[in-house]
This record gives structure tokens, C-alpha cells and sequence, in this order.
């Protein structure tokens, strides 16, 4: 079966001036239009598309790489607004409709929002919505993470202690501010690891792999590497500032300490109130 609002490995099955159409095991067909065609093919090659449901609402296939997918999230660019609701450019040909009914608040043209790409069967066409916490749920019978799981995460939003989160496109997660030892942005994808999952249904989530060992040996490495760089020594030590180790490192200076300690503690480094270098 062709998924639509997905990418799908199907097989060049005839040419037409139109394109090629292209079909899978079960002989359902879509078209792939001709500026979309690969300069080079045969009458039987496999391909690789993403299908999506054009003006007129029919299966039609793309070479053109979407920023979102199915029953996923992403950030996205109002580029009109109109009485039917808010076009979202998603990178392909016709816009992604967010209608009223799937908005938070009246979207804005120009304005960028969290969205979930939804398909609905009955009327057979793929919609958005930015209704977020429709889609995410926390609930234990609905998790699918365990704590310590490497997990993609997509920044949703700024509270008063840290970063809302969308676990794996199915939970909601928090990044503490006192956690995050770099610069990040809502609508920013990047790998999480799942810290705490919580008896009231909260999920913690650290940017940085869980466990002491773990987590330090990331560090040590990364000190290492920066001693190698800098010819063999650095201007930092155990009593430099948190901002200056986080200028020259981006770690937090617990983080730092650690790390040095482990370097020390293997004869790796000589520690002097001028820095440290590598013995």
C-alpha cells in the first residue's frame, strides 16, 4: 500500500508524457510528474518518493524532501492566512492547511508555529494542527521511553525552569535551565536522553547521556581534545570562572571539574595556578 504524507520504495512501472508512474507490490500507482523524473532510469527501478495529495487532492509523488512528515512535528512558516484557515510552507508545491479548528490561538501570516502532520481517512486528505497536546501523551499506559533511552527531541516552547520538549513525536519532557550548557531554540531537532520519568506524569530530559561514567568520559574527551588543540596546555583550571570554561569548553564547570579530576587522577595532565597541561 502507498502511504501518503510518507516516503515510499516503489518500482518505475511504465513512462508517459506526463511522467512516470510508479506502483508498488500491489499494483496501486502514482504519478511521479516529469520535472520530478530522474535524469537516468529504467522500466523497473526501485525509487524512492515521498507522496502527498496535490491541488485536486489526488496521490502524487516528489524528489522534493518535506520538513515535516507523517504523524510527526516540526516548526513551520505561516505563509497565508485566508477564511478557511493558515497555509503552512512545508517545502512542497501546495501548502500544508492548518484549519481554525486545529489552531491554539488565530495563527499569523509570517509567524512560525508547532505543528502535527495528521492524515484523515474520511475525507482522505493531510492536514496540520498546532493543537500539541492532542497528539503527545504521558500517560503510562501510553509511554514508549524508559528512563536512560537516547530519544530526538523538538524545543516546543520556554517555561520559568527550562525548555518544554516533544519526546520521539509522542511525549512532552522538560530540559532544566540549569541543565543546558549550550544555545538552543524553539523548533531546534536534537538528540535527548530520558533523565527522570515522574509518578505525576512528567518526564526530565537531559541533553547530556545519563550517568556519571557516561556522561564523564564525554567530558574527558572533550578536555582532552582541547588540550591537543592548543599545543598541550589550557588557561583554566579548578578555580577558573563558570563563564570562562563555558567560553572556552561549553560544559558547566562541575562538568569541567570532573572531567580534569579523572585526567589528573590517570597522570594526564599537570594541574598550576597558570592552567593545565598535558604531562
Amino acid at each position: 500500500m502507498i502511504e501518503i504524507g510518507r516516503y515510499n520504495e516503489l518500482i518505475i512501472d511504465r513512462e508517459t508524457s506526463v511522467g512516470l508512474f510508479l506502483s508498488d507490490r500491489k499494483g496501486n500507482e502514482v504519478l511521479l510528474p516529469t520535472k520530478y523524473c530522474p535524469e537516468e532510469f529504467e522500466i523497473d527501478d526501485s525509487i524512492e518518493v515521498f507522496v502527498y495529495l496535490d491541488h485536486e487532492e489526488r496521490p502524487i509523488a516528489t524528489n522534493i524532501e518535506p520538513k515535516i512528515m507523517l504523524h510527526e512535528f516540526a516548526q513551520l512558516r505561516v505563509s497565508e492566512v485566508n477564511n478557511i484557515g493558515a497555509f503552512m510552507d512545508w517545502g512542497l508545491e501546495k501548502e500544508l492547511l492548518v484549519p481554525f479548528s486545529e489552531q491554539r490561538q488565530k495563527m499569523q501570516k509570517d509567524r512560525w508555529y508547532i505543528v502535527f502532520l495528521n492524515y484523515d481517512s474520511k475525507t482522505d486528505r493531510l492536514y496540520g494542527s498546532n493543537k500539541i497536546e492532542k497528539w503527545i501523551s504521558n500517560e503510562p499506559e501510553m509511554l514508549t521511553v524508559e528512563e536512560g533511552e537516547e530519544v530526538e527531541l523538538l524545543i516546543m516552547g520556554k517555561s520559568d525552569i527550562g525548555y518544554n520538549v516533544i519526546i520521539n513525536d509522542r511525549h512532552k519532557g522538560l530540559i532544566y535551565d540549569s541543565e543546558i550548557f549550550e544555545d538552543i531554540r524553539v523548533g531546534d531537532k536534537l538528540p535527548g536522553y530520558i533523565k527522570k520519568i515522574r509518578t505525576d506524569e512528567k518526564i526530565d530530559v537531559s541533553l547530556q547521556p545519563i550517568g556519571y561514567e557516561k556522561f564523564n568520559d564525554v567530558n574527558v574527551q572533550l578536555l582532552y581534545d582541547a588540550l591537543i588543540d592548543n599545543n598541550g596546555s589550557l588557561e583554566l583550571n579548578d578555580k577558573s570562572s563558570p563563564e570562562s570554561i563555558y567560553e572556552v569548553l561549553g560544559i558547566s564547570k562541575k562538568a569541567f571539574k570532573k572531567a580534569l579530576g579523572a585526567l589528573y587522577k590517570d597522570r594526564k595532565v599537570e594541574i598550576k595556578e597558570s592552567g593545565i597541561s598535558l604531562t
